[in-house]
């Protein structure tokens, strides 16, 4: 078996074409070259979610854990009959698949070489292999206070045990809009200071702010001689990330959300120019970042891997990237840009049958093009309200004084109609007032 992903050589801009199923390919191919649609949707991908549109509720929580295809417990069969019928015989149609998943994420965020992509448990996992890659002891981070907690948790981790200094970049705020973070305000650390690294997200978690000025951030960043990570978890298969494009060093993401494909299938991206860097190698390693794992030698000088095989770590866990398989292949066949317009038309709707009813719904950006795929509601009381709602049948989500709003591509207008109503209900009850 072999670790290595599909490369291209270095300096190429040829984009990979996705790996995508049958079953998946005969659903999308009559709505080849058409505008998403909701007449179309259902009739030609709704039947793909047959089992979990079988809840009784309405799903309005696609940010957070993306609802998974019929096709998921069948992929995770196919990777579980392969141990019980070959035992260690199986590794080959699970690095098979290994291979796969890295393909198909270059794909998604624009990445001309596979390798470039390292599968990992967690997008945090992904972050303490570039911080402990960084060719400096205590690298000096600049980091925003709108990161996902897990990646603010980590650097002030890193922080309180010396391994790191962190400075913080305030977010604004405002009566009328959630916090905001400015990219202003980061350009303004990163030209003040000497940082090592850079740290930023690309849609920001809480309020689904998509950060602007990235190609400008990221050049600042560069002139200082920094590395630049780019948190993509909340962007890549909603809006089109072109990381290679983009020029960040590293982009990190995961499978948990709009490519359905659960936990455990995350993903760290390194760009091109540092696939043979080898001042930039990360001390998370492990037998497979090997130069020849299987052979079992062991000389005192590590021999790395070639290219993105050099970030990988100890035995790998597969099953997740079964479980991503179905979901990351329909985002790619459909396609980012088609289900990016029929997103912020879905959000439209949305905010529009809450206004009929008097909810008042917000977005992260400033006008549609600067937000993510969710629509927020300010609430003071926002964790007890998304309870009182999810008793009433509609699954939402809670964070910073906000609920949290997000059709996927198989939510109906209906749905919606319903889900509005329920919500305007439910938030004019006295007992839940903002």
């Amino acid at each position: 078996m072999s670790a290595t992903g599909t490369n291209a050589p270095i300096g190429s801009s040829t984009l990979l074409a996705p790996i995508i199923g049958a079953e998946i390919n005969r659903a999308v191919a009559p709505m080849h070259g058409q505008v998403l649609s909701e007449a179309l949707l259902q009739k030609h991908i709704a039947p793909l979610f047959s089992r979990v549109r079988q809840r009784s509720e309405i799903y309005l929580a696609n940010h957070s854990l993306g609802r998974p295809l019929d096709l998921m417990a069948g992929d995770v069969r196919e990777a579980l009959d392969a141990w019980y019928t070959d035992m260690d015989g199986a590794w080959d149609i699970w690095m098979k698949e290994m291979t796969t998943f890295r393909h198909n994420i270059a794909c998604l965020i624009g990445l001309h070489r596979a390798d470039g992509v390292v599968p990992k448990i967690s997008a945090g996992q992904g972050l303490r292999a570039v911080l402990n890659a960084v060719p400096k002891e205590n690298p000096r981070v600049i980091a925003t206070r709108g990161e996902f907690d897990s990646i603010d948790f980590i650097l002030k981790t890193y922080h309180t045990r010396a391994r790191a200094s962190v400075q913080w970049v305030e977010t604004r705020s405002s009566p009328e809009r959630p916090p905001e973070v400015d990219p202003s305000d980061i350009l303004a650390a990163i030209q003040a200071g000497s940082p090592d690294l850079v740290v930023i997200s690309h849609i920001y978690y809480a309020t689904g702010q998509r950060l602007e000025r990235l190609e400008e951030i990221v050049a600042a960043a560069h002139a200082k001689g920094a590395l630049v990570v780019l948190d993509a978890f909340h962007s890549a298969g909603v809006i089109p990330v072109e990381f290679e494009a983009l020029g960040a060093d590293f982009a990190i993401g995961g499978s948990y959300k709009y490519t359905r494909g659960g936990p455990g299938a995350a993903w760290l991206a390194i760009h091109p120019r540092h696939l043979n860097n080898n001042r930039l190698r990360t001390l998370d390693t492990g037998w497979f970042a090997k130069r020849d794992t299987f052979g079992f030698e062991r000389p005192d000088q590590p021999l790395l891997a070639d290219g993105g095989d050099a970030w990988l770590e100890a035995t790998p866990a597969p099953l997740p990237l079964f479980q991503a398989r179905s979901g990351l292949q329909l985002v790619l066949a459909l396609g980012v840009d088609r289900l990016r317009r029929y997103s912020l038309e879905q959000l439209d709707s949305l905010g529009a049958v809450l206004s009929a009813r008097g909810v008042k719904s917000c977005r992260g950006g400033r006008t549609p093009g600067q937000s993510g795929a969710f629509l927020l509601i300010p609430r003071r009381d926002a964790h007890a309200a998304c309870d009182a709602l999810k008793h009433a049948g509609v699954n939402v989500d809670a964070r910073l004084g906000h609920l949290r709003l997000c059709p996927d591509v198989v939510t109906t207008h209906a749905e919606m109609e319903r889900a509005a109503e329920i919500i305007s209900r439910v938030l004019s009850n006295p007992s839940s007032e903002a």
